[in-house]
């Protein structure tokens, strides 16, 4: 397959199976993911809605993105934008109506199923290099300019998100805890294993 086509179906498949893994975690309700809570926490010191108050934190970590790192401004950026909370909102009203009342177990399952889906989704689209969110571009810019491993810098952003947002008054669930700690290092084996051989090919050693 031509790379051009390859990277375009990993970029749209990474943000669509983004969206469903936040999706499934919303459902599980054990807590959102770092940037969620970080986005909480803020939102609650405003009087406006939330909706507008994260096309308005978006923005801003937007305009910062192009004057620090306007490479990564893509295609995958403009869906996460503007396209990501309709499969979110989708994925959640699915499994209500599939599981209306779901068993811990199956939350618990349902949250780890969560957690390596959103890593792999973020490790595809990544690597298809056509634009990351207003978010997933802090990790990689430090990671690739400082030369510091991704899953430590990741983990460094996504705890600075929980606990900024926790002591904002934000809700900090185990999926949060779980997500901040595992989802750098599972994203880095997830480029290193599944997303890199399958842009370049099983012999590559390219490592974003």
């Amino acid at each position: 397959m031509d790379e051009s086509k390859k990277r375009l179906i990993m970029c749209i498949t990474g943000v669509f199976l983004s969206g469903v893994a936040a999706g499934i975690f919303g459902f599980t309700a054990f807590g959102m993911d770092p940037f969620q809570v970080f986005a909480h926490g803020l939102w609650g010191l405003t009087p406006i809605s939330f909706g507008t108050f994260y096309v308005i934190l978006n923005g801003i970590l937007l305009a910062f993105m192009f004057f620090f790192n306007r490479r990564m401004i893509g295609l995958g950026t403009i869906i996460n934008l503007f396209l990501l909370g309709y499969v979110v909102e989708y994925t959640g009203v699915l499994l209500e109506r599939v599981f209306p009342s779901p068993a811990v177990a199956l939350r618990v399952v349902l949250m780890i199923a969560a957690l390596i889906l959103a890593s792999l989704a973020a490790s595809l689209y990544f690597v298809a290099d056509m634009g990351v969110s207003a978010y997933d571009w802090i990790a990689l810019t430090i990671s690739d300019r400082k030369g510091w491993a991704f899953r430590i810098v990741r983990i460094a952003t996504d705890f600075i998100c929980v606990l900024t947002g926790g002591l904002l008054g934000a809700k900090v669930g185990i999926g949060t805890v779980l997500t901040a700690f595992c989802m750098g290092p599972i994203i880095q084996f997830f480029n290193e294993k599944i997303s890199t051989p399958l842009r370049y090919g099983m012999s590559a050693d390219k490592n974003p």
